[in-house]
């Protein structure tokens, strides 16, 4: 289970990685510098999603906030000196959290366990079920397995669904059915 844990988050974090580098990418090439430009320069909230400054996440994002200025170098200084920054992206603390990143566990998770998530969900318990059932927050791994149990051919219609396609079907189901949307609480 740990091997599991540890294997999902890995992927998160270089999917974070990835995201964030197809981010720059997209960034729009830079002006021509202008007679005076100020230093520091306001935050992209449609980057962070969390409305930090541009020391980003991390315990100085929580001491000092979105302040202009000079203060996000004192908020870098801090995410820099006790390793916050690092500590707050791999756990989801200190302002690191993104909203999003139950379903791209599950998402991912169901891409990279496929055969095994379908064998234990064709008999409605098994370790990788159990797992799927901690990635969602379900209270109930017994009810998660027998509803999805139900509803494989919804989860896997074909030898070709994408795991991005099962993912997003298993939270259909959660969110639809009345008893797991109560249970699962990572599913919005």
């Amino acid at each position: 289970m740990r091997k599991i844990t540890a294997f999902v988050l890995c992927g998160a974090l270089l999917m974070s990685a990835s995201a964030m580098a197809q981010q720059k990418k997209k960034a729009a090439p830079a002006p021509a510098p202008a007679a005076k430009k100020p230093m520091i320069e306001k935050a992209d909230e449609s980057v962070s999603g969390q409305g930090h400054g541009m020391a980003g996440c991390g315990l100085g994002s929580v001491v000092f906030g979105t302040k202009k200025g000079m203060t996000q170098i004192f908020a870098s200084t801090t995410n820099g000196t006790f390793g916050s920054q690092t500590f707050g992206i791999t756990t989801g603390t200190s302002n690191c959290k993104t909203t999003d990143s139950s379903s791209k566990e599950a998402s991912l998770f169901i891409t990279v366990n496929r055969e095994t998530l379908a064998k234990d969900i064709s008999r409605g318990n098994g370790e990788s079920l159990s797992a799927l059932s901690e990635i969602v927050g379900c209270q109930d791994a017994a009810l998660l397995g027998r509803k999805l149990q139900e509803n494989y051919r919804s989860v896997f219609p074909a030898a070709s669904a994408t795991g991005e396609q099962s993912g997003q079907a298993v939270f259909d189901i959660i969110k639809n059915d009345e008893q797991l949307s109560r249970s699962c609480v990572k599913v919005g």
